[in-house]
């Protein structure tokens, strides 16, 4: 059988494909290397026809992790596919998704346990940067936490849940907010703990660069 077997040249080559299939002309510069492993870590081009952003949420990333500023994740997927070791400051990568106390705080707020987690994350929200690849209700929770002009704002959020109960919902909410955080989400039921790590993979070989 006559494959590619070299890693290196599998990189390249994909890369290369993703370039020719997509268009990035609608997007802005420092989003290019963000959509691009986007498109690699789903291998679907077409999602870019349903990525939608606010701000620079690429270079607000980079100078919040620059300055060890926490990257919160909503589930443990998405933090086990984050490339730690291109972490170069002291950022720490936090999901609070199995701290101890989750399940009865979830109790408490009538909600899940993810979304529970995400309330969590309030001592480490300054200027942190948010990616969310996997419950609807994590997103909605921290809009409802931002509805609060006391409660600390982060630098970017990075939102991808999934799924066919609230995840269309959650992300056109995040769309539809007047919040003065820079994002990039993506329309629609799909997303991902995939999209979720390879957006802030993105910003961290960006920044290795």
């Amino acid at each position: 059988m006559s494959y590619i077997k070299d890693p290196t040249e599998i990189y390249r080559v994909s890369f290369a494909a993703i370039r020719r299939e997509v268009d990035l002309s609608p997007f802005p510069k420092q989003l290019h290397n963000l959509v691009l492993r986007m498109v690699h870590a789903v291998a679907q081009p077409e999602i870019t026809e349903n990525i939608a952003w606010r701000g620079d949420a690429a270079t607000a990333a980079l100078s919040a992790i620059n300055e060890g500023a926490a990257i919160l994740a909503d589930a443990n997927m998405v933090m086990a596919g984050i490339m730690k070791d291109r972490v170069t400051s002291d950022s720490p990568v936090i999901c609070m998704l199995r701290d101890e106390s989750v399940p009865a705080l979830a109790q408490n707020l009538g909600t899940t346990r993810s979304a529970a987690a995400v309330e969590l994350w309030r001592p480490h929200l300054a200027g942190a940067v948010v990616t969310i690849g996997n419950a609807p209700t994590a997103l909605f929770h921290l809009l409802e936490m931002l509805t609060d002009r006391d409660c600390p704002r982060p630098a970017a959020i990075l939102a991808f849940p999934v799924g066919f109960i609230g995840a269309a919902e959650s992300k056109q909410a995040l769309i539809d907010s007047n919040i003065d955080v820079p994002f990039v989400t993506l329309k629609g039921r799909q997303g991902g703990t995939p999209l979720a790590a390879a957006a802030v993979n993105s910003i961290l070989l960006e920044g290795d660069a």
